[in-house]
């Protein structure tokens, strides 16, 4: 398995720790489904950051990334009704991201617009450094992030949705497979070979 310091630094620039908050995700969504606009709000809030990041793993583009979460979101207050609370939201919203990101890559598949792109630019919340040597360490954690970027596009699509799902977004693998739509076992050895594949990719960093 590849070092864990490296994994924690690209989960940590991409996706930021969330607080507890006084309602669940499950709780907001059935008072949204009750009329509360305010629950609604709260729900974009916790996610749009979340969902943006997991987007733009598929799509390589942070505009296209940017339209296919407004879009979820559109769904999600047209659609609340859909929503049963027999699962968790989180799936549910997942999903409906997901779907929305392979819709826009079918279609720019037979558009025959398919390019290389550049990688994000993070744009993690960095102390301003005081001396040069934290000028360094906030250059190397820079480039690294963008090797481990590198890597992970590098891995074949069924991979990298896992990957991205349970080491960036740390989704349980119940709710992978769930969104994924594929048993739980294979979700474990997609994960496992994505891991192991990384490891090849990145051993240089050791």
């Amino acid at each position: 398995m590849m070092k864990q310091s490296s994994f924690n630094l690209l989960v940590g620039s991409l996706d930021k720790k969330y607080k507890r908050f006084l309602y669940s995700d499950e709780e907001l969504i059935l008072r949204f489904q009750s009329g509360d606009e305010n629950a609604y709000i709260e729900l974009v809030n916790r996610y749009k950051d979340r969902l943006k990041n997991f987007a733009f793993y598929f799509l390589k583009d942070d505009e296209q990334a940017e339209d296919i979460v407004q879009d979820t979101f559109i769904k999600l207050y047209e659609k609340k009704d859909y929503y049963r609370p027999i699962g968790k939201f989180s799936t549910w919203i997942y999903t409906i991201t997901r779907n929305l990101a392979n819709t826009e890559l079918r279609k720019k598949k037979r558009k025959k617009l398919i390019y290389l792109s550049q990688f994000k630019k993070e744009k993690g919340d960095y102390e301003l450094p005081t001396d040069e040597q934290g000028l360094e360490k906030d250059y190397e954690n820079k480039f690294l992030i963008k090797i481990i970027h590198e890597a992970i596009e590098k891995l074949p699509e069924n991979y990298k949705s896992v990957i991205v799902l349970r080491d960036i977004q740390e989704l349980s693998y119940d709710e992978i497979s769930d969104i994924v739509q594929v048993p739980l076992g294979t979700v474990k050895s997609r994960i496992n070979r994505a891991r192991l594949q990384l490891q090849l990719e990145l051993q240089h960093l050791k």
